[in-house]
């Protein structure tokens, strides 16, 4: 499977855990500014200095190593470590970026519930690991695509921290082109769980992406099957309307976080026509994104799989931003 950053983590956590020694967990629980990495990233320390997984733009892990050598995290609950505060801390640690961050830092000594957390990752459930501050006490919950809060993809209150592991976004490509394969290969490093359809069998031979998942099924089926929610993505990638139009008038009717089809400025005003005589509102023939993509000149499918990926990652940001917005003015 390919590794994201969450999986190689706790991978190495579970080596150094069974090899006999104990391991320090730092977690972004904050950010402030132009701090490099987001609520939620992590980085797992040996006693003797490595690491693996990323908390900063570098200078903080180095900070955290040479700390963890003198033993100062040896001792007591999980604690709090702010960075970018105070004067000395700017000048020792650097944070070139200006920003600021607060990590969670926890000492784990048995491998027993990061071995179920890694078995749920590859098994590609969603899990979401609490901490409690107070008490040092963690546990694992179940969690599905729903509006159960427990399941938001990273919470933090200073009493409590919530990271939900496994493919905590579903993405569904229509055809198995090419494009598919490469568009594959990066959403399963970002974790994904990704699921492709192509109504045509010959097509199913030549699929060689490992950890996604093949369909040979009717493309509208794929979708009603898959239940779009609000961590799924549909992509239209054949550039047939026989394979696509019927899949995207499904999905537009769901509650699907995006929908995109590729093609040109032509092919969008053509393909929305045709959908509307599918009876589709006006609202939902505008949640169709198409091109899909941002526009960065790209023509090559490796360079069109890297600008789809990163307008989902553009439309993430700015949902989970507007949500954080929201929830800070509420809890004002």
């Amino acid at each position: 499977m390919d590794r994201s950053t969450d999986y190689e983590v706790l991978v190495a956590a579970l080596d150094w855990l069974d090899a006999g020694s104990y391991v320090f967990l730092a977690t972004v629980a904050n950010t402030w500014g132009s701090a490099p990495r987001r609520p939620g990233s992590m980085m797992v320390i040996h006693p003797d200095g490595r690491f693996i997984g990323s908390v900063s733009g570098g200078c903080v892990e180095d900070e955290l190593a040479q700390q963890t050598l003198k033993g100062a995290f040896d001792q007591g609950l999980p604690r709090i470590i702010e960075y970018g505060i105070t004067s000395d801390l700017v000048q020792r640690v650097g944070l070139p970026c200006g920003g600021r961050l607060t990590l969670l830092l926890e000492r784990i000594d048995a491998a027993t519930q990061l071995r179920k957390l890694l078995q749920a990752v590859e098994s590609r459930q969603l899990v979401s690991r609490h901490v409690c501050l107070n008490t040092g006490e963690t546990s694992l919950r179940p969690c599905t695509e729903s509006a159960d809060s427990h399941c938001d993809e990273f919470y933090f209150d200073h009493k409590d921290l919530r990271k939900v592991f496994g493919p905590r976004w579903r993405m569904l490509l229509i055809g198995a082109g090419e494009l598919s394969q490469r568009v594959a290969k990066l959403a399963l490093t970002l974790d994904y769980a990704v699921t492709i359809c192509d109504s045509r069998p010959e097509y199913a031979d030549g699929w060689q992406v490992d950890g996604a998942d093949f369909m040979v099924i009717d493309t509208a089926q794929a979708v009603t099957a898959l239940q779009p929610g609000s961590r799924s993505v549909v992509l239209a990638l054949s550039h047939t309307p026989a394979l696509d139009d019927g899949a995207l008038a499904v999905a537009l009717q769901s509650k699907a976080f995006y929908v995109g089809a590729l093609g040109s400025l032509k092919n969008q005003q053509a393909r929305l026509r045709r959908l509307q005589q599918r009876n589709l509102s006006v609202d939902q023939l505008a949640r169709l994104h198409g091109p899909v993509g941002l526009d960065i000149g790209s023509r090559t499918p490796a360079e069109i799989a890297i600008a789809i990926m990163a307008a989902l990652i553009e439309k993430r940001c700015q949902a989970a931003s507007r949500k954080s917005e929201l929830s800070a003015t509420e809890h004002a």
